[in-house]
C-alpha cells in the first residue's frame, strides 16, 4: 500500500462536476482516449475534456452508436474496439500505433456490470475479461504512445464485493455475478497500482477510482424491481438525493486524468475527487486491492492470460 493514500485536501467534493475541475485548465493539444467514452459518466468525461480543448478518441464496440451520441462533440473521433476480444484489442492498438499520435490521457471506463453468466476467449468470465483483461491488454500494447500520460481505471465501491479469486477466478465452480463483478473492480485498483508501480519512472502515472452512485447504462443487467429493492430507485425510476448526476459521476477520472493536484502522486485510489482513505468496510478502498504484492501477482497472471507485457 501506498504510504500517500491519504487525502490531499483538494477542496473538491463528491457535489464537484467534471466541468468545475476543469476550470482554469487548457488542453488543447492535448489527446485523451476514453473507453466508454459515449455513454453515462463516459459521455460526460468526452464532453468536459473536449469542452477544455483536448482532442478525444472514443474506442466503441458500437461505433455507430457512440457517432450518434457524440455527434454535436466535434472533437471526438470514434474507432472500433471491442475489449472482450483480444484480436479487436490488438487491431485497434495497431491502428492507433500507425496513426502515431502520443496519448496524453488514457481513461478505461468502459465495462460490464452484474451480467448473467457469460463466457469470452478461452472460456474468461465475462466481467473480469472486459473490465479487466481487455484493458490491460489495450495500455500494454499502446504503451510506445504513452510518453508522460495519465492512465485512469476505472474502478468501483463495488470492489469491496471481492477480492482476486485466485483459486477459480473465472467462477467456473459457480457463478455470482456480483462477486464477478467486485473480483473485475479490484483487478482495476491493482492494474493501476502495478502500472504506476512499473513506469513512474518513465513518466506515465497510474490511479484507480470509483465515480459514485449514479444511474447510467451500466445498469441495464439488473431488473428495475431489484434496483428499487436495493434503493437504487423509487416507486417512479428515480434515484434517491445520494445519487450523483453524469456530471457529477465523471468528475474524479476527469480530475485523475488532468489535475495538476495531483502531479508526482500515483498508484492512488480515489474518490469524490480526493484520495481515499484504507478502510475495511464503507467508503475508501479495501487493503486487498491496493497490495502491492496482489497487483505484482496480478499484472503477472494478466500477462499470461493475454499474452501481452509491455514491461517483459
Amino acid at each position: 500500500m501506498s504510504a500517500q493514500q491519504h487525502p490531499i485536501d483538494s477542496g473538491f467534493h463528491a457535489r464537484t462536476t467534471a466541468a468545475e475541475v476543469l476550470a482554469g485548465l487548457d488542453l488543447t493539444g492535448k489527446t485523451a482516449l476514453v473507453t466508454g467514452g459515449y455513454s453515462g459518466i463516459g459521455l460526460e468525461t468526452t464532453r468536459a475534456l473536449a469542452a477544455a480543448g483536448a482532442r478525444v478518441l472514443v474506442p466503441a464496440r458500437r461505433p455507430e452508436a457512440a457517432a450518434k451520441a457524440l455527434d454535436d462533440v466535434p472533437d471526438a473521433e470514434v474507432d472500433e474496439l471491442d475489449l472482450a476480444d483480444l484480436d479487436s484489442v490488438r487491431a485497434f492498438a495497431d491502428r492507433r500505433l500507425a496513426d502515431g499520435r502520443a496519448v496524453d490521457m488514457l481513461i478505461c471506463g468502459a465495462g460490464v456490470m452484474a451480467c448473467p453468466e457469460t463466457r469470452t476467449g478461452p472460456g474468461w468470465e465475462l466481467q473480469f475479461a472486459t473490465n479487466h483483461l481487455g484493458h490491460f491488454a489495450l495500455v500494454n500494447r499502446l504503451m510506445p504512445l504513452l510518453g508522460d500520460a495519465r492512465v485512469v481505471s476505472v474502478s468501483s465501491g463495488g470492489h469491496g464485493n471481492s477480492p482476486i479469486r485466485w483459486d477459480d477466478p473465472h467462477f467456473e465452480q459457480g457463478y455470482d455475478r456480483w462477486k464477478a463483478y467486485g473480483q473485475s473492480k479490484t483487478a482495476n485498483v491493482l492494474f493501476a497500482v502495478e502500472l504506476d508501480r512499473l513506469a513512474a519512472a518513465s513518466g506515465i502515472r497510474a490511479f484507480a477510482l470509483h465515480p459514485g452512485a449514479i444511474l447510467t447504462p451500466l445498469q441495464r443487467h439488473i431488473p428495475l424491481a431489484e434496483q428499487r429493492e436495493m434503493g437504487w430507485i423509487d416507486e417512479d425510476g428515480n434515484p434517491p438525493e445520494r445519487f450523483k448526476t453524469t456530471e457529477q459521476g465523471a468528475a474524479t477520472q476527469t480530475w485523475a486524468a488532468t489535475s495538476p493536484q495531483l502531479d508526482g502522486l500515483g498508484g492512488l485510489y480515489l474518490e469524490d475527487c480526493e484520495v481515499a482513505e484504507v478502510t475495511e468496510e464503507g467508503r475508501g478502498v479495501r487493503p486487498y486491492a491496493v497490495d502491492p504484492d496482489e497487483a505484482t501477482r496480478l499484472w503477472a497472471f494478466s500477462a499470461e492470460l493475454t499474452g501481452v507485457n509491455a514491461f517483459a
